[in-house]
């Protein structure tokens, strides 16, 4: 539910954004205490119509800003590589290992120089005592390689098993089972530092550097930290620490100015939750705050144990109807409308979403949810009683002509003015949002491999 109301925070801050130059603090303030001004901050006057329009015109400019990226040579050759190492896998572990982009800029001791054969649709590896290099083609639509990934890496003391090789299942005649076969390990150190160098046509285009802090006990980082910088302007920074409270980061600017921006923290046992999921009391609290270029920001304040307690306390109380039951398709309905009541209620009171102007000085809406009837069909199966421990079981029978109507549930969104208008997003922000949502995804998608 934590990475539901987290994503929720995401897609509220591609809602609106500006231009604005706000200045800057000269004293930073901890998360805590910025949540804690921002909310303190008073509503808009401005209703909801004026808001719209207001707010539809000042995305204009994180569409352009992000629709930048498609002219990116940095982020189109990685694109590229990738692709490439999706036709024709790396082995970097001795002929063992297929391999993407992340495990390339993740693991270290491992080193090659690895050419595309464009007619072969292969890659050539040459030996390497030095580094670890890519070289292929900048562009899908190229031929000719043009462009070099270097990686170089520093290895740590924390030794840890990556798959090789999946068991195989195989069949035992004798005892008439499927029987797996054990799985094959290569042992590699994890790094304490990465870096790479993108180059394309002999120029600099992108590095790429990694951190990483372990203690003596296992392969979780108490300090991680990746940045990417492109040299057509983009920077990218994402870090987190492992302690009391648990922090992380994550940014990406063009040109120095910022576009997105989402500072988190949380008081979650992460090595507890780690060992044992179940246990609530471990699961904290939890904040953040989603800046938009200069001026807007997303609050989020999640009390992530209380919405643990309510969904436990929601398993126990409203029980789900057993399908192979005569009477299942005729409470399916009312326990589906039951259960997303009930999850919206807990959201609700658990989970605060503001969408706050810091040029303004207010506070423009909260975010909130509603339950509304979703999806819906008709199931023609008929109960067909036997001798069995169910007493039936449901069949498809298509002289069936009634059914039972089968109704889901939604969790929509909506704003909430300080005139207490209720307004879904989804129609409040029109087309425009929706290109800005579709931009935002297709620059995520950029660095996904």
């Amino acid at each position: 539910m934590i990475k539901k109301i987290l994503l929720t925070g995401l897609v509220v801050a591609q809602l609106a954004t500006s231009c604005t130059n706000s200045g800057t603090d000269a004293t930073p303030e901890n998360l805590s205490d910025q949540i804690a001004n921002l909310t303190k901050q008073p509503y808009s006057t401005l209703t909801p119509a004026q808001q719209k329009v207001k707010l539809e015109a000042e995305a204009n400019a994180m569409l352009t800003e992000m629709d930048k990226s498609k002219t990116s040579g940095a982020v189109e050759a990685i694109q590229n590589l990738g692709h490439l190492l999706d036709i024709s896998s790396v082995d970097i572990f001795n002929g063992k290992n297929d391999n993407e982009i992340t495990d390339i800029l993740n693991v270290s001791g491992v080193y090659g120089i690895y050419t595309w054969n464009n007619t072969k649709k292969i890659w050539i590896k040459t030996t390497s005592t030095t580094e670890l290099k890519f070289i292929f083609p900048a562009k899908a639509s190229q031929i000719a390689n043009n462009a070099s990934l270097t990686s170089n890496a520093i290895s740590s003391n924390i030794k840890v098993n990556l798959i090789d090789t999946f068991g195989n299942w195989t069949y035992n005649y004798t005892t008439q089972l499927y029987m797996q076969t054990a799985s094959v390990y290569d042992e590699i150190y994890l790094p304490t530092s990465v870096d790479a160098t993108l180059t394309i046509d002999n120029a600099k285009a992108a590095t790429f550097a990694a951190k990483g802090k372990y203690n003596n006990e296992n392969d979780i980082p108490l300090e991680s930290s990746f940045k990417m910088v492109l040299n057509d302007g983009y920077t990218y920074e994402i870090s987190g620490i492992k302690g009391d409270p648990n922090s992380a980061q994550s940014s990406f600017s063009y040109n120095n100015k910022n576009l997105v921006k989402f500072t988190a923290g949380s008081t979650a046992k992460i090595d507890a939750l780690i060992d044992d999921s179940s246990l609530v009391s471990y699961r904290g609290t939890a904040n953040g705050l989603v800046e938009i270029m200069d001026n807007f920001v997303i609050i989020a304040d999640i009390d992530i144990a209380a919405l643990a307690n309510d969904e436990a306390e929601l398993e126990k109380t409203l029980i789900e109807p057993t399908y192979n039951t005569s009477t299942y398709y005729s409470k399916i309905s009312e326990y589906n409308r039951a259960y997303s009541a009930a999850a919206v209620k807990s959201q609700n009171k658990n989970t605060k979403l503001i969408l706050v102007s810091k040029k303004d000085g207010t506070k423009i809406a909260d975010v909130i949810q509603s339950s509304e009837k979703g999806y819906s069909y008709i199931n023609y199966s008929v109960w067909v009683k036997d001798n069995s421990t169910n007493g039936g079981y449901w069949s498809w029978n298509s002289n069936n002509n009634t059914g039972a109507l089968v109704q889901q549930y939604d969790e929509v969104l909506y704003l909430k003015f300080n005139d207490n208008t209720q307004v879904e997003m989804s129609a409040y922000f029109s087309s425009g949002f929706d290109d800005l949502e579709k931009k935002f995804e297709d620059f995520l998608k950029a660095f996904e491999r």
